[in-house]
């Protein structure tokens, strides 16, 4: 078996290269659509099922190997090794194995995209940069993933480039990941001349000040892949990439970067937990925000976009509290719900656009009654959406419960906590609000498409995919059973896995208090998804006219994203243009050019002049001979 570890890596390269060479030189290849969707499953399955096999065998010793040696100058040497334990065969085998069953949707998706080659080349090249990232032995070849995965979403979010608004949201996101990466960049510059290295077994730094500047670097760098305030502008727009990019950066990739960055320094955190208590804050205030974004959105996706932005909330609202393993668990049963949510947007939008009928295949106020045309689809939507309303007994019970729980236990340490626990219940309510509200509109009340055209169900294999996540969605959660049942050791993620190897600093509640946590927490997410129900089965379409009421002016802000675009452009771009146009532009043409230009201009006009002394007559050699004696022995006596 370690002779095959090296796949995990290669794999994924070896079929984005062979897919864009193929394709770029053959056109042939480029309308085999069956040979290249199963070269890029192929590519990202086998990796799954290696890790699958370690894992199954796994005896608690972390298995590393290493391709080959990388860089060696002075006492820095950094070699492409890697290593499988718990942390990263978990993290691994979600990023393979949802990206297996994406790649298997694509394949349906895509099916006559004029750029079908390319898009499998991206999608293979993106798990193999996240591969790197969660698998990596040092900070450096984590780093090299970290801007992998950056590179590639740009290149799938801008997949249609010829459309200006994708090509425009593809820079968008290239450009907010860059303000974290070099945040990134600076803290492992601290920690390698901390530490003298860059390997995460050598993460070990002594002082204090230190760890605080290098756990609010690694904060930011992950506000920026992960989504939180300030960076999360970016995520949003990524919905103009293809569904099954959406789903792929949304559930098991991307956005979980950040996460797990913090997870994997838990130890610079536990020396820095001021910082921990400045994450908890801003993941409340991210995931709050989102939520009451999401309320007031009609585009399908864009709704699950603000979702996924308020749930990496909650993700990093565990970290805040010091609950690694349970941020974890969390990022593992959103995976399943989310993935499936996406890629059922994706089937649902499918069926709108081959329609030809409705302007907008995305916008949920021209669906409604797709349950009976689409029955695979709306089941698995409707379970998923269940699943991250936090209803018992799906997945996204168990973790989002865990996380509330953990952060009301932190209250006792730091009072801030109760309101980051507070801000996370309301975020919750909301949450299966918006959640019933986006699928009721679509696959029940009234059909608002046209009468005479009515979609269809996806192929099987868009819908099988759909089901594996949606029974994922069901059972995924049972792995992290609340710590009152048996003191928490029928919590596998928790008490069996993670804690190995993730340092924690969680506080545990009381039984009684942990009793009424879970009590909360079903009611809490009851009272949203019934409200939202009976709101919408009662006025269909027109129940939004009842929510705009409830919050009034304020829902205007809320269908405007907040404003925070418009400020951005306000207060950041504008002024950098300004400064391009006015300032940087005429610098660089007058005084840079004019420098090199200068200098370019003086020779010339010296050589013009001075070229008439080259007349090829001796006897003016000699007389530009004798002056210069002249003038080196009157410098000389001078002198």
């Amino acid at each position: 078996m370690q002779a095959l570890l090296p796949l995990l890596i290669l794999c994924p390269l070896a079929g984005s290269v062979i897919i864009g060479l193929w394709g770029f030189i053959s056109k042939s290849f480029r309308h085999q659509e069956s040979l290249i969707g199963i070269i890029a499953t192929a590519a990202i399955l086998i990796p799954f099922v290696i890790l699958a096999t370690v894992f199954l065998n796994y005896d608690g010793t972390p298995v590393t190997f290493e391709i080959l040696p990388w860089i060696s100058a002075g006492d820095l040497k950094v070699s492409f090794s890697y290593k499988l334990d718990e942390l990263s065969l978990l993290m691994g085998m979600i990023v393979t194995g949802i990206g297996s069953l994406i790649h298997i949707y694509s394949i349906g998706y895509m099916h006559h995209d004029h750029g079908y080659y390319k898009y499998f080349t991206y999608l293979n090249l993106f798990i193999f940069a996240m591969n790197n990232l969660v698998l990596s032995d040092n900070l450096l070849v984590l780093f090299l993933g970290w801007e992998g995965v950056g590179a590639c979403s740009y290149f799938l979010i801008g997949y249609w480039y010829d459309d200006m608004s994708k090509a425009a949201a593809a820079q968008k996101a290239f450009v907010a990941n860059r303000i974290g990466d070099f945040a990134m960049l600076i803290a492992m510059f601290i920690i390698y001349s901390q530490t003298g290295s860059l390997a995460f077994s050598d993460l070990n730094i002594a002082s204090s000040d230190v760890a605080f500047w290098v756990a609010i670097l690694a904060f930011i760098a992950a506000t920026g892949k992960s989504a939180q305030i300030p960076l999360y502008v970016w995520l949003p727009d990524a919905m103009a990439g293809p569904t099954p990019v959406s789903a792929l950066i949304h559930a098991a990739t991307m956005v979980t970067s950040g996460i797990y960055l913090i997870a994997r320094m838990g130890p610079v955190f536990e020396m820095a937990p001021e910082v921990s208590m400045v994450v908890a804050v801003v993941a409340a205030f991210t995931a709050l925000s989102a939520a009451l974004t999401a309320i007031a959105q009609n585009d399908i996706k864009k709704v699950l976009a603000y979702s996924t932005v308020s749930q990496l909330g909650f993700m990093f609202m565990a970290l805040g509290a010091g609950a690694y393993t349970t941020a974890i668990f969390h990022v593992m049963t959103h995976a399943f719900f989310k993935a499936c949510l996406f890629l059922g947007s994706g089937s649902v939008i499918h069926a709108m656009d081959h329609m030809h009928t409705v302007e907008d295949p995305q916008d949920i106020r021209t669906m409604g009654g797709l349950r009976k045309y689409m029955p695979h689809t709306s089941t698995t939507f409707w379970i998923s959406t269940l699943a991250i309303a936090g209803i018992p007994p799906l997945a996204g019970f168990f973790s989002k419960d865990e996380i509330l729980g953990k952060s009301f236990a932190n209250g006792h340490e730091n009072l801030l906590y109760y309101f980051v626990w507070g801000i996370g219940v309301l975020t919750a309510v909301l949450t299966a609000f918006y959640m019933t509200r986006v699928t009721f509109l679509t696959f029940n009340g009234k059909e608002r498409f046209p009468h005479g055209h009515h979609p269809h169900e996806s192929s099987p294999l868009m819908t099988i995919p759909l089901w594996i996540l949606a029974i994922l969605a069901v059972i995924g959660g049972f792995l992290g059973l609340p710590e009152i049942i048996n003191h928490g050791h029928l919590n596998w993620i928790s008490h069996e896995w993670l804690s190995k190897v993730l340092g924690n600093r969680e506080v545990h509640a009381s039984f009684e208090t942990e009793l009424f946590l879970i009590t909360f927490s079903i009611v809490v997410a009851l009272f949203g998804v019934l409200l939202s129900y009976n709101l919408y089965k009662k006025h269909d379409l027109s129940g939004d006219l009842k929510v705009r009421s409830f919050f009034g002016g304020f829902y205007k802000i809320l269908e405007n994203k907040f404003y925070v675009d418009e400020l951005y452009n306000l207060i950041i771009i504008r002024p950098f243009v300004w400064l391009g146009n006015y300032a940087v532009i005429p610098f660089d043409k007058k005084i840079i050019d004019g420098m090199v230009n200068g200098s370019g201009t003086i020779v010339s006009w010296s050589a013009e002049r001075f070229k008439y002394l080259q007349s090829g007559l001796v006897s003016n050699y000699a007389l530009i001979m004798v002056l210069g004696i002249i003038a080196l022995l009157g410098y000389v006596i001078m002198g």
